[in-house]
């Protein structure tokens, strides 16, 4: 492909997103006030139960199979490796920008979860329709292509909604608790269920674990104390599991990934669900309905959100510049040692196409699902989409220059 083609099929899926986001800020200004603050919480609680995981398992299902997830094995270290070098390169960020600290997770975790789904799922196809795509035949490039896509898209979900998720959560609520100690101010409604969590997981305390065994053993069976005992064991666990929020790791993308996984690898249920012909496949098409809503709805609570960093934002230019140098020259740097070397090891196989996948998902802008956990948190959202506009505005160019690199790499 020619750089002004591969340069056009890169910006295609970029600008739809600046302009959806662009509508997004409009239904938020006061005159339309068709997206206020209470519309879009309840549209991120629509993307987070219902519209990300449709997106997740229907694709997942549709594309994987038996046959192709066995080689694809590597996609899911790839991919946690791109978040543990963006969350290293964004933790060094934080500290020489002095950023304030309830906003050390929003940054953090846009240095270390790339979008993952939306734009693969636009990109591979695209290049894969070209006359001369270096990948070879465009029929059996689009299929693996978004077979990939969709694996990467799934397997991003459930690392952001465990890890990105409970660092932005982490960092409201110790930043919150700081202030609070300080007297300046109340915590918000979020917030304050850590410190009310930490109130009750200190409630009861044993100096050594012998006091306690010793308590334990001197109950009778079948007294008040016993019971007593238990309910606070029971009280004491139920209190740290919502303290560390364990329920995040079975969010409902993360079920929907397990879903769609095994519809699509185990091929009697797959028979069922899967195919033109299949008994029950209208489920796989209500699926996909709803799946459909779920990236324009997220792009328009970026844009909608955009409007508070219009007025007034606490994030820097140094931070802005900082999260653009880590997600458009630093990783994708690293992304080629990481493959180069997973290459030599027999890792990744002689397949460019996955090569290609593999290397751009170090080069691809900030997750908008950021702009979700932040609007469910109500910690950052301003800042967020200041720093998402100017991440998407620079990966107009920036992922293209990197697209054409690493074409002309794996070929």
């Amino acid at each position: 492909m020619g750089f002004l083609d591969l340069f056009i099929v890169a910006l295609m899926p970029v600008l739809k997103t600046l302009i959806i986001t662009a509508i997004g800020l409009f239904l938020a200004i006061d005159p339309v006030n068709l997206l206020g603050p209470v519309a879009r919480q309840h549209l991120n609680q629509l993307v987070f139960y219902v519209f990300t995981p449709a997106l997740v398992a229907s694709n997942l299902a549709d594309t994987i199979t038996s046959s192709n997830i066995v080689s694809l094995w590597f996609m899911p270290v790839n991919i946690l490796l791109t978040f543990i070098l963006g969350s290293a390169l964004g933790w060094v960020l934080v500290k020489i920008t002095r950023t304030p600290k309830h906003l050390y997770g929003l940054v953090i975790g846009c240095c270390a979860a790339g979008n993952l789904g939306n734009l693969l799922l636009i990109i591979i196809p695209a290049v894969c329709d070209e006359s001369n795509s270096p990948f070879g035949d465009s029929s059996t490039c689009s299929t693996n292509g978004e077979a990939y896509a969709s694996l990467s898209m799934a397997i991003g979900a459930v690392y952001i909604w465990t890890y990105i998720y409970n660092i932005i959560r982490m960092s409201g609520s110790k930043s919150n608790e700081e202030v609070n100690a300080n007297g300046s101010r109340t915590s918000g409604k979020s917030r304050g269920e850590t410190s009310e969590n930490t109130q009750a997981l200190l409630s009861t305390d044993y100096s050594s674990s012998e006091d306690y065994e010793s308590h334990v053993e001197i109950a009778p069976i079948g007294s008040e104390e016993k019971v007593k005992v238990f309910g606070k064991i029971k009280k004491n666990v139920n209190t740290f599991a919502e303290k560390v929020n364990l329920k995040m790791v079975l969010a409902p993308s993360t079920i929907a990934t397990i879903v769609g996984l095994l519809i699509g690898v185990i091929t009697p249920i797959r028979k069922i669900i899967i195919g033109d012909s299949a008994p029950l496949r209208v489920i796989e098409s209500s699926a996909s309905y709803l799946a459909e809503a779920a990236i324009p709805s997220m792009t328009l609570i970026v844009g909608a959100n955009l409007l508070k960093g219009l007025k007034k934002s606490g994030v820097g230019i140094w931070v802005i510049i900082g999260v653009n140098v880590v997600r458009y020259i630093a990783l994708p740097l690293l992304g080629i040692l990481v493959i180069k070397g997973a290459r030599y090891l027999g890792f990744v196989g002689s397949n460019s196409l996955y090569e290609f996948v593999l290397l751009i998902q170090y080069a691809l802008p900030s997750a908008m699902t950021i702009g979700t956990i932040t609007q469910l948190f109500e910690v950052g959202e301003s800042e967020c989409s200041v720093i998402m506009l100017w991440n998407y505005a620079v990966a107009a160019i920036a992922l293209t220059l990197w697209a054409t690199y690493y074409m002309w790499l794996v070929s």
